[in-house]
């Protein structure tokens, strides 16, 4: 049976950004629940029937450092006073200890790879990845016909200490297929490129911000963004759910391309933490929705091969098979951490669009007993002033409306 749980935007934040590793531990864990969003922007949740009876499988963890902001209606505040008054305002962060996934095991990150790869199917479907000899998911919720948006599975930890969220990513027309392939689309076009989706003169724009030449006005992108029909605003109203329902849990989120995306925009929200794999450049998406900025987004981590044109941001330009398909993916620069794999040096990989799906990281890269887990570093210090660089954005500051 399903049900509709509340959505709330006043529950506290939890487990915020990691900082420093010191012991590691295991957790147990189970599939509890599917999530969905309706065409009428509602989170569908459903409990898995046989959870409670289901046997379990175990993921590493360590103790992470994290920081927490004063309360969650300070950090509404304050990323409201930016995005409509262009008034920043600092927040008071406190440290915390946390227990989050130790991605430097590769075992782990190809647990929860396959974790992620789960969001673009049902329990019982062939293209399932299997989470251990024991384990048992044989119940689908969440994928009703007319559930055509945010979509994914929820995992809980045997003790309910721990919360994994897995969201789907863009469900192209011609390899998953589905009801969401359109939103998906439109969350991409919104979310990675420069203006509205003006990649040339014959595109058209997914929104009403593009000026003519390359002009773009910044606050009408930034409205477009925050629409709550969106996959972010969702997002944020599926953590709170996920909170009402397991208040004293640490959760995490992870996702892969645009679900990774979301991932990180969600972790940085919230503070929670993030394995993202092959996760198109987010860090402009976050500035454009005027996310408060912690001590340290070192919380998120993006797992990436250097193969990937579309996580390493070069999937540009109206000759580009991105364009080709009618995605503009033209972001470059990511939040957090990225491990990067360098699989066209041990490879001899080209950069292709054919190497961004996350089977190809689970089979192909961390399937590779040999290869040791590169170490996490940020995101290069020159990406920012690379991205959009032809495009020039005014804020026109008569149309920001004062809360």
């Amino acid at each position: 049976m399903f049900s509709i749980l509340p959505t709330s935007l006043s529950l506290f934040l939890s487990s915020l950004l990691w900082k420093t590793r010191e012991t590691t531990s295991q957790l147990h864990f189970q599939l509890r629940h599917t999530h969905a969003i309706t065409d009428h922007s509602r989170i569908i949740f459903s409990d898995e029937p046989r959870a409670l009876s289901a046997e379990t499988f175990s993921i590493d963890t360590t103790s992470i450092t994290t920081y927490r902001p004063p309360s969650f209606s300070a950090f509404s505040n304050a990323r409201y006073r930016s995005l409509r008054r262009l008034e920043s305002e600092s927040l008071i962060w406190s440290a915390t200890e946390v227990r989050g996934p130790d991605v430097r095991n590769r075992e782990v990150l190809q647990l929860l790879a396959n974790m992620t790869a789960n969001a673009y199917t049902q329990p019982d479907g062939k293209s399932w990845y299997d989470l251990g000899p024991d384990w048992n998911a044989t119940y689908p919720y969440g994928w009703e016909p007319d559930a055509d948006g945010f979509r994914g599975h929820v995992f809980v930890s045997t003790d309910n200490s721990t919360v994994v969220v897995s969201i789907k990513g863009t469900s192209l027309p011609w390899i998953h297929g589905g009801p969401t392939t359109a939103k998906d689309k439109l969350n991409d076009n919104l979310l990675f490129s420069c203006c509205c989706a003006r990649v040339g003169p014959t595109w058209s724009t997914v929104c009403g911000c593009y000026e003519g030449g390359y002009k773009c006005n910044t606050n009408c992108v930034e409205k477009s963004l925050a629409e709550e029909s969106l996959f972010y605003p969702i997002g944020m109203n599926l953590y709170n759910n996920i909170t009402y329902m397991y208040p004293e849990a640490n959760i995490w989120i992870i996702g892969h391309s645009l679900g990774g995306s979301l991932a990180s925009l969600i972790g940085v929200t919230f503070g929670t933490p993030v394995v993202a794999f092959q996760a198109p450049g987010e860090q402009m998406a976050s500035q454009r929705l005027h996310l408060p900025s912690p001590p340290s987004t070192q919380h998120v981590t993006h797992v990436i091969n250097n193969a990937d044109p579309i996580a390493m941001g070069v999937c540009t330009g109206v000759s580009s098979s991105c364009a080709g398909a009618g995605y503009a993916m033209e972001s470059r620069c990511h939040l957090g951490n990225i491990i990067r794999y360098t699989t066209i040096e041990r490879f001899g990989w080209s950069s292709n669009v054919m190497n961004h799906g996350i089977k190809v990281v689970i089979d192909k890269v961390l399937s590779d007993e040999t290869w040791e887990v590169p170490e996490p570093s940020p995101e290069d210090a020159d990406c920012w002033s690379t991205e959009c660089a032809s495009w020039t954005f005014d804020k026109d500051t008569d149309s920001i409306e004062l809360l």
